[in-house]
């Protein structure tokens, strides 16, 4: 059984020392048309309810269109928001612990990704570098070469890549791509949002198993939970590509408690998960994550938080 990461060690060292235990709370920024005033008061309403969770550190994502994956329409509209990395560096000063700031690379020239890279510290930040969200899709930089822009200019800057079961039910070949972007220096995982437990179980089977024929020493997977309180949010997760099981929507869509009956699916995934893991000795966390606007929502994943955290014996 991995190591349980111990209260308050540095997320990059908990990760590089492939511990498990990681607990991290993600969040989308603003919208990029608000004002300032609005922005630092979500920010401040935000860090009061983050002060209150045992968390490792903070997700920021980084949103692109993808509209060229999907040419369905969007249950929620792409709105653009505020950059991830101004928004922690200038809205989330009170904010004590690491953040872990996605960058979708493929929209950003060299320079631009190069000037971003130079100002980090990486002492307070990580980072996940995201390819395209599809072959389609132009691309400004590859993932490949944001790699080695990250080597030459921040050595020291602790990266992960995201992970998508759905992708392996699809093609069978996710685990060797783990793999490949460890190759690259990634030093862990983040799942996209789990709702199909069997298919993670065989991506992790895979890569446990491969990690052992290679030799190598599996990476902490950090996987994502996301509370689901409609059918409309239902509907985006099928958009987005994430598969719930049509017995999961059922038992959602029919329940008198949409939210709570996810909140009871999604405690059972991340219970299932972690035995699961331990068994294969593939270090692992949990990433909460909380994009709605709903009180509702907000409330009940701060509360899955408390519970997840409860699970990894912190």
């Amino acid at each position: 059984m991995s190591e349980t990461v111990a209260a308050r060690t540095a997320l990059r060292t908990a990760l590089r020392l492939r511990q498990s235990g990681v607990l991290l709370f993600s969040l989308t920024p603003p919208r990029r048309g608000e004002s300032t005033d609005r922005i630092r008061e979500i920010a401040a309403v935000t860090l009061r309810r983050l002060d209150a969770l045992d968390l490792d550190g903070l997700i920021l994502y980084d949103l692109d269109d993808e509209a060229d994956r999907n040419p369905a329409e969007r249950p929620f509209p792409y709105l653009p928001t505020l950059d991830p990395g101004r928004y922690h560096a200038e809205y989330l000063h009170g904010w004590d612990r690491e953040a872990i700031i996605y960058r979708c690379v493929g929209k950003y020239g060299e320079r631009e990704l190069r000037t971003w890279l130079a100002g980090v510290d990486p002492r307070q930040v990580l980072s996940v570098f995201v390819g395209p969200s599809s072959g389609d899709k132009e691309v400004r930089t590859g993932l490949r070469r944001a790699h080695e822009l990250r080597r030459e200019v921040n050595p020291g800057l602790v990266t992960g890549a995201v992970v998508i079961s759905e992708r392996h039910a699809r093609r069978q070949d996710e685990h060797r791509r783990m793999l490949t972007k460890q190759e690259l220096g990634c030093d862990f995982f983040v799942s996209q949002v789990v709702y199909d437990i069997a298919a993670t179980k065989n991506l992790i089977s895979d890569y446990a198993h491969e990690c052992r024929t290679r030799g190598l020493d599996p990476r902490p997977v950090i996987f994502t939970l996301s509370l689901c309180g409609s059918p409309r949010t239902l509907e985006f997760l099928s958009w987005l590509g994430v598969e719930v099981p049509r017995w999961l929507q059922q038992s959602i869509r029919h329940a008198g408690d949409p939210l709570g009956e996810s909140f009871r699916q999604v405690r059972h995934i991340a219970r299932d998960l972690t035995g699961f893991c331990d068994h294969l000795g593939v270090p692992h966390g949990f990433n909460i994550e909380s994009v709605s606007i709903r009180k509702a929502e907000i409330e009940a994943a701060t509360e899955l938080t408390a519970e997840v955290a409860a699970l990894l014996n912190r």
